[in-house]
């Protein structure tokens, strides 16, 4: 009798890398293999609260494990932890606890699984490798972001050789350093310097976050493959170059993994979520009663932050685009909703929407393209500033928000998705990728055949006879 090929997914402990994964987790079971899912300790609490004591009880073969993040519990229990915190945490305390659970998961005498026989991590939880190397089993990493960030993020330590980081001094910032232009990247053409992932912007040369992508990123070179949630037509030039000039390993464009997902027939996982929030679903209900396109979706996700200033702008620019009377709290009743966290793949499916504020997070972006849905732009921070750029540049789907934001300005911005020239041929160019980005999930599309051969690596040491 032959067990299963036992999968470990492990994301990084935050939003918007745990929902890619357990998307990426609910596939893989499908096509036969048995998963444990780890959270760390604080999200697993944060999922039990969102979704219910028994949200996470999974089933025989899918199940739930934690770990230990090695930070003191925060003041706000349904917080985002401090990322630069939670990564000298991770790199520092995750090792032996995540070695521990791999060892019990494979102790026949008290576990009643099959044994572990591969690993799929999230690519800024690099200690798993060290596992994957003393158990000689492969190690896929699942890397949360686009690939033309990917490529950026992999040529941080060179940005550091050249001199151009850390930045000289504060006057880079008001120079005209950010429009330094960047063309040795393979495959990445007319960028600057402002569009690279945002950890390049600091005069410290021991900035944590960019030493952390500058160690952790380069990491991927010890993979088994690396896992992308993108679709080959989206990033094609970019891929072809760095597969040619970089010597990675095997690389597996997988995306869009939700409409993967919608694809599947209904099973019991489908009441398996992953948000770390209360959804708040009415905002369907109201969409429900809009003309078509005509809402403009508002998310900037799960980790930036505003000033006051930057919200008021945001909130009046709304209300003028909306052509409303200025008593604002009043008169957006019947015309705007503001939710807490929002079912976004729904929202952005359904008809009414007509357009995208966004911070360009890379789930928010991808599903905006699968959607035919197209954006205005606000960067926060890390590869938000890459898929922007892209967007607006490469994709023909987005026009950028200095980050000044102001409302006049934006308004501008607003008006022409909604009802200018532009903003059609943006609609236009987002229903081309829509098409595209479906062809490739299709049977003979590229993320098709690419989990397929993922399915592949996975089998090479699936089976042990019992």
């Amino acid at each position: 009798m032959m067990k299963k090929p036992h999968v470990v997914c492990i994301p990084y402990p935050a939003q918007g890398h745990i929902s890619p994964m357990m998307k990426l987790a609910k596939i893989l079971h499908f096509r036969g293999n048995h998963v444990t899912f780890v959270n760390t300790e604080f999200n697993h609490q944060r999922l039990l609260n969102s979704r219910g004591p028994d949200s996470l009880k999974g089933m025989p073969d899918f199940r739930f494990e934690t770990i230990p993040d090695g930070l003191p519990p925060p003041a706000d229990s349904n917080a985002t932890q401090d990322i630069a915190s939670l990564c000298i945490s991770i790199q520092k305390n995750c090792l032996q606890p995540f070695r521990n659970l791999i060892s019990r998961l494979n102790d026949t005498s008290s576990s009643s699984v099959p044994p572990v026989t591969c690993i799929v991590s999230d690519a800024s939880m690099s200690f798993t490798l060290q596992v994957a190397k003393e158990l000689e089993i492969p190690e896929l990493l699942f890397e949360t972001m686009s690939f033309c960030s990917f490529a950026c993020y992999m040529h941080f330590p060179h940005l550091i050789e050249r001199g151009l980081v850390p930045l000289k001094d504060e006057s880079c910032f008001t120079n005209g350093y950010m429009d330094t232009r960047i063309d040795w990247i393979p495959g990445i053409k007319n960028i600057l310097f402002r569009d690279l992932p945002s950890f390049v912007r600091t005069t410290d040369p021991d900035d944590v976050m960019l030493n952390f992508a500058s160690r952790e990123i380069p990491l991927a070179y010890e993979a088994t493959a690396l896992i992308f949630n993108t679709f080959g037509a989206l990033e094609m030039e970019v891929l072809e170059a760095c597969k040619s000039q970089l010597s990675l390993p095997p690389i597996y464009t997988v995306g869009p993994l939700h409409l993967h997902l919608n694809k599947l027939p209904q099973n019991e996982l489908d009441s398996l979520g992953s948000n770390l929030w209360k959804e708040d679903t009415r905002c369907l209900e109201w969409l429900d009663s809009k003309e078509p396109d005509s809402v403009v979706y508002v998310n900037f996700g799960s980790i930036a932050v505003m000033t006051t200033q930057q919200l008021v702008e945001f909130a009046w620019l709304i209300l003028n685009s909306a052509m409303l009377p200025p008593e604002f709290i009043e008169e957006t009743k019947e015309r705007g909703l503001l939710a807490s966290w929002c079912p976004q793949e729904l929202v952005l499916n359904h008809p009414s929407i007509g357009g995208f504020l966004t911070h360009c997070g890379w789930n928010s972006s991808i599903e905006s393209l699968s959607s035919g849905v197209p954006m205005i732009c606000w960067p926060f921070f890390a590869d938000q500033q890459t898929n922007c750029s892209y967007s607006c540049n490469h994709w023909g789907v987005g026009m950028e928000i200095d980050n000044q934001v102001k409302r006049d300005e934006v308004e501008k911005l607003v008006r022409e998705l909604m009802q200018g020239e532009k903003g059609k041929k943006m609609k236009s160019k987002a229903m081309e990728w829509k098409k595209k980005a479906e062809a490739a999930i299709s049977p003979g599309g590229s993320s098709y055949s690419n989990l397929d051969e993922i399915i592949k690596v996975l089998l090479v040491t699936k089976t042990r006879e019992i």
